[in-house]
């Protein structure tokens, strides 16, 4: 339960933040506004850092592969892309096809075993309820 919790905590931060970034991009610009976004992030982690614990930085020279070292690189991209949608389709509507295709890159992962994770069994019921996500979005962005 606590992870679901904290899930729909993400999603609800996801959404508000991505609306902030999208007016602070009305004044500054697309690159000032993500650079601020992760420059600001940044500053967070190093705080938290060093007031929850010191785990060992030099550790990242051990992580493999090496290519899922570029999680902030990808997050650089999704800040610029979350700003984009919203601008061009409304929050509501940006977020839906958002989540819809994490459901469905998600999913993939876990079929194919991407990039680490445990390789899932097909489920038609998984299959069902993204096709679900699916309709949904489509009925959503029709009706409007």
């Amino acid at each position: 339960m606590t992870g679901f919790l904290i899930a729909m905590l993400s999603g609800a931060l996801m959404s508000v933040q991505g609306v902030f970034n999208t007016q602070v991009t009305k004044v500054t610009g697309m690159w000032v506004s993500n650079a601020w976004v992760q420059f600001s992030a940044f500053v967070v982690c190093m705080a938290a850092w060093l007031i929850m614990g010191r785990d060992n930085v030099a550790a990242l020279g051990k992580v493999e592969p090496k290519y899922v070292l570029l999680g902030g690189v990808i997050g650089a991209g999704i800040t610029w892309t979350v700003i984009k949608s919203m601008e061009m389709l409304g929050p509501a509507k940006a977020v839906l096809a958002i989540v819809v295709m994490q459901i469905l890159v998600a999913y993939l992962i876990e079929l194919f075993g991407m990039f680490g994770s445990e390789k899932a069994a097909f489920e038609w019921r998984k299959a069902l309820g993204l096709l679900v996500a699916i309709v949904g979005l489509v009925i959503f962005e029709w009706e409007s």
